[in-house]
């Protein structure tokens, strides 16, 4: 393999993300953006408007085929994610795809096989793994500061985008389980979620998800397209300090909290008591080196492609994972509530 020639990338859907990933890839030394495929005219048109040396193609298939194609990135539907990914692990092109990988852990557990027999990376779009605010988060979980855990809670509202082939627990709050997933390098063992559907019969507009990880953690998720504030924020608490990142911030977006709660048992004539002593000290701004996120994963995915660091995170096994969380957060939907159990995988070791 040539790890010092551009890797060939072509780009598979047009729509909200597909140009994204075009105009990031397109910039960066390690790649050379050579073709897009889309079913809607209309889509290619516009993004050889933007890139006009671009091949342009409405069936995929001959993109997977070309020999001199080596990457491509899969930015379509959903319920598209399965067959377009499998025809390219197939022909052996290496893949990012958009999150969540597929609808279904065995559909996923069959992508990551074969990419592991096929020997070809197969990384999926986590973007907020990427995400420098978020890392800075990490950053404080690895070295201790927090303590332990205790709860994690998340809101991600806006008014729109409205999906017509997910609901709002697969198009908004998969971010949050990876993010959680990774944050705590283990899925939850229990879910349950409620959630309406007001716009598309049988779509959730709304969400909320509550889960129950190791060690009596608890973690929740408000996820709404239908909300008139654009809200990305999450909250960690530990037995240390709290800590807060909120995505709007551009130039602060972490905020540690010096506050707390320490109980201790005390003794007296009277017998045997709990006192709670709390402390509530300074808040402090770290400071985050910001860069885009998408530009960070695709780098870390031509990396991994050219064989010179390992995907330390968004590979098949994490994002599986992810899928078998919403799959248990899609039945609880369907009753009502229910509390689905989980096996519990602690995950391999995903970097900070």
């Amino acid at each position: 393999m040539d790890t010092s020639s551009p890797v060939c990338v072509a780009v598979i859907g047009c729509g909200a993300w597909g140009p994204n990933h075009a105009r990031v890839f397109d910039t960066l030394p390690d790649s050379r953006l050579v073709a897009a495929a889309d079913v809607d005219r209309g889509q290619l048109e516009r993004m050889g408007v933007v890139h006009p040396d671009l091949r342009l193609e409405t069936d995929y298939l001959t993109l997977v085929r070309d020999n001199r194609i080596e990457a491509v990135v899969v930015a379509t539907p959903t319920g598209t994610h399965y067959a377009i990914v499998k025809a390219a692990l197939e022909a052996g092109k290496h893949v990012l795809c958009e999150k969540p990988l597929c609808e279904s852990e065995q559909q996923g557990k069959e992508l990551g096989e074969l990419a592991g027999r096929t020997r070809t990376v197969l990384m999926v779009g986590h973007t907020f793994l990427f995400n420098p605010g978020l890392n800075k988060i990490k950053e404080l979980v690895v070295s201790g500061e927090i303590g332990q855990f205790r709860y994690l809670s998340s809101v991600r509202t806006n008014l729109g985008p409205v999906r017509r082939d997910v609901n709002a627990a697969y198009d908004l709050a998969a971010h949050d389980i990876a993010i959680f997933n990774w944050l705590l390098e283990t899925e939850p063992e229990m879910v349950s979620a409620i959630g309406a559907s007001f716009l598309q019969p049988g779509i959730e507009d709304v969400v909320l998800i509550s889960m129950k990880y190791p060690n009596n953690v608890l973690a929740s998720v408000h996820a709404s397209w239908l909300d008139p504030k654009k809200v990305r924020q999450i909250t960690v608490v530990g037995s240390l300090r709290m800590a807060t990142w909120n995505d709007l911030e551009l130039s602060t977006p972490v905020a540690i909290y010096e506050k707390g709660f320490d109980v201790q048992t005390s003794t007296s004539d009277y017998g045997e008591f709990l006192r709670l002593a709390m402390w509530d000290g300074d808040v402090r701004l770290p400071k985050v080196q910001l860069e885009e996120p998408l530009k960070v994963q695709a780098r870390s995915f031509l990396s991994a492609v050219r064989g010179r660091t390992p995907l330390d995170r968004s590979g098949p096994e994490f994002s599986v994972g992810v899928v078998r969380v919403l799959e248990a957060v899609g039945k609880s939907l369907e009753m009502n509530g229910q509390p689905m159990t989980i096996p519990t995988r602690r995950l391999f070791k995903q970097g900070a």
